[in-house]
């Protein structure tokens, strides 16, 4: 492959970042600089000179409007989010996010993990809402981080798929990295990392469906991707091609996507729970239209 593809896929880095390191001399090849389009094979050795990564903002404080705590003891707070807000800070991020809104209420999270995503087990899009846990105690997060990792966590979204699936019910198993081309983006790739989504269709309407799904893995942007890989992309998903006019018909600014409910065992009790969240107001007011 083209050597600031090699780049970016084996660093993790976005294609232009890579393109940039490449032209500054910072990636070599056998101890030789190369242009950008020269292509790498297997057997090649590649030296790459990384840049220090741009620190993450410290976690403040901050109300965050619409933040519901669900359920929260000594090891684990598991709260409905809600759009707009991102799980943690990161660089580039301004906005409200998850671990903010706890930390203003009170919550102590465990310390674990990097320093602007202490305590996060998993993560949600800013535009996803709906349940997601974080640890409070460090035996809640190794057990949840550890129990994400080995698949047993059931995390069940629903979506607004445009089209109709066929068959209705089925598995999509296709891995993803990111997006050759395009920043911010994640694309199913030869060589990417295994994802499989599991999907059944709840309601029918003329020009879209509400599905069930299940992940058995958990990669970024997983269910916009697989959706949209199969020519059925999640309603109002602009960004993984979404019809724009279906979206504004149902006057919907982001996916419809939500994180319906969350099941686990206990990290201390090894009892099972199990929440679910109601969808949110703007994605109601889409499955009215679509009904009507």
């Amino acid at each position: 492959m083209r050597l600031d593809q090699a780049v970016s896929r084996l660093f993790g880095l976005s294609r232009t970042a890579a393109a940039a390191l490449v032209e500054a001399g910072d990636a070599r090849v056998d101890g030789t600089a190369r242009p950008k389009s020269d292509k790498v094979s297997a057997g090649s050795w590649l030296e790459v000179t990384l840049p220090a990564p741009a620190a993450a903002p410290a976690v403040v404080p901050a109300a965050v409007p619409g933040l519901r705590v669900v359920y929260a003891d000594e090891d684990i707070v598991v709260v409905d989010k809600p759009v707009g807000v991102a799980a943690h800070p990161s660089p580039g991020w301004t906005g409200p996010t998850v671990i903010g809104g706890l930390a203003a209420m009170g919550h102590t999270i465990a310390t674990s993990g990097a320093a602007e995503r202490q305590g996060v087990v998993h993560r949600l899009d800013v535009g996803t809402t709906g349940l997601m846990a974080v640890a409070k105690s460090e035996l809640a997060y190794t057990v949840l981080k550890r129990a994400f990792k080995e698949r047993e966590v059931d995390k069940q979204y629903h979506a607004v798929v445009q089209g109709h699936l066929d068959p209705l019910r089925g598995t999509i198993d296709a891995p993803i990295d990111r997006h050759p081309h395009h920043d911010y983006r994640w694309a199913v790739v030869s060589g990417g990392k295994p994802s499989i989504t599991h999907y059944d269709t709840i309601e029918a309407f003329p020009s879209a469906s509400l599905v069930d799904v299940r992940l058995e893995t958990g990669r970024t942007h997983q269910i916009r991707v697989h959706f949209s890989t199969l020519r059925h992309p999640c309603v109002g998903d602009l960004t993984y091609g979404a019809d724009p006019t279906l979206s504004a018909r149902l006057g919907l600014a982001r996916q419809w996507l939500h994180a319906r409910a969350l099941s686990f065992l206990h990290p201390r009790t090894a009892e099972p729970v199990r929440f679910v969240s109601d969808y949110p107001d703007d994605l109601e007011r889409a499955l009215a239209v679509l009904r009507d």
